[in-house]
């Protein structure tokens, strides 16, 4: 005889523990403590099983009914609902610790050698301010497009653009990875690229050469810092990133060899880069060699010997000789680029000269070797072209 919802509420606890029927295999065991709990007897093989159904009144009398309906047609279809069960279990558990940002944590901690330090700092920090508190905590494989969309939207009203670019594309190795560990089947974040707002590139602020003289005249009588009026002389000459400058270490140039040796892992494309030292360069870095020499790093810290200057110590500098938004670290590379070409140096010494991507490494590499002595000599005449632009008449 089946039970009706009335007996299964008043139900009450014996001195022994005891069932309830309602067919089909399915009971309601009664505790001497007064638990109630769903049980379902089935066969497999002939052989008795029991099935934990649910605890009451969690599981109502309908509920058991529905698992108990649903587990008969397992049976029926040759599989066993307590395995099944287990293995649900265990893919709950697997989706609860997936989640995105445990995945992303351990796609960083797997590439985190690939990358500069300033580089990963900044990319754990942004994963840390605006991604995890949205779609962290959430099962990756659970994630859909619109929740990812507005980790982006959030970043596109702020303005941010660039950095909404480089979340999505970041993201999207997270989900690359995931999927290639079993964890996830489908990456959302590529199709998201066409509904947000394209971010527009904007060149550094930078001078043209008929401004150099100028410049160079008032960078010359500068009376501040000698090390950070040194840095930025450095800079114009060799082309280089201000990151690669100011982090440079004393142990990376060799003076005889007249190259400067930048390890791969402070190069923005990640491979060694060799720079040709003009005469000029050697007289500027004669004169750090007193004042920093013993310190290992090229340019130290004012307040920290153990640590380079700050990325806008030069661009302190040049707003303070009156240059603020017209002249930065990075613009001295689009000035070289610019004086040299009109010169008509060969584009591949420019280029790789500056550090570009060259989508071929083999042929970057034969480039690495074959081109020096080209870079050597454009440095050279472009360091006395500087020169000039000093003597020049005002």
């Amino acid at each position: 005889m089946k039970l009706n919802a009335r007996q299964v509420e008043t139900s009450k606890p014996k001195e022994k523990a005891y069932k309830l029927a309602d067919g089909g295999g399915l009971f309601l065991l009664v505790n001497p403590n007064g638990s109630r709990y769903w049980r379902m007897k089935y066969r497999i093989d002939g052989k008795e099983k029991l099935l934990a159904v649910g605890v009451y009144p969690e599981i109502t009398l309908a509920d058991a009914r529905r698992i108990r309906d649903d587990a008969k047609k397992l049976v029926n279809a040759g599989g066993d609902p307590s395995q099944n069960k287990k293995q649900v279990k265990l893919a709950r558990q697997g989706d609860a610790s997936n989640t995105f940002e445990q995945i992303a944590r351990e796609w960083y901690a797997r590439r985190y050698d690939r990358w500069s330090d300033s580089y990963r700092t900044e990319m754990l920090k942004t994963f840390e301010a605006d991604v995890f508190p949205v779609i962290g905590h959430r099962p990756i494989s659970e994630i859909k497009p619109l929740e990812l969309m507005a980790v982006l939207t959030k970043l596109e009203k702020r303005g941010a653009t660039e950095k909404m670019r480089k979340v999505r594309q970041r993201c999207g190795e997270v989900w690359k990875y995931a999927i290639i560990t079993g964890r996830a089947e489908y990456n959302p974040a590529p199709d998201l690229a066409s509904a947000m707002t394209p971010h527009k590139r904007e060149n550094y602020p930078h001078l043209i050469a008929s401004e150099m003289p100028d410049f160079l005249r008032t960078l010359n009588g500068y009376t501040g810092s000698q090390l950070v009026k040194l840095a930025v002389r450095l800079l114009i000459l060799t082309g280089t990133r201000p990151g690669e400058l100011r982090q440079a270490k004393w142990s990376e140039f060799d003076f005889e060899k007249a190259v400067w040796e930048i390890p791969a892992e402070r190069m923005k494309m990640r491979r060694p880069h060799v720079v040709p030292l003009s005469r000029q360069a050697i007289e500027i870095l004669n004169q750090l060699r007193p004042m920093t020499e013993r310190y290992g790093l090229v340019f130290i810290g004012r307040v920290q010997t153990s640590k380079p200057i700050s990325e806008m110590t030069m661009n302190v500098l040049m707003r303070r000789i009156g240059y603020g938004g017209r002249a930065t670290g990075h613009g001295f590379r689009h000035t070289m680029s610019t004086i040299l070409h009109e010169q008509g140096f060969n584009t591949a010494w420019i280029e790789l000269h500056l550090a570009h991507v060259d989508k071929n490494s083999i042929r970057g590499t034969y480039n690495h070797a074959q081109y020096l002595d080209g870079r050597r000599e454009m440095l050279q005449w472009y360091a006395d072209y500087m020169d000039l632009q000093v003597s020049a008449k005002q």
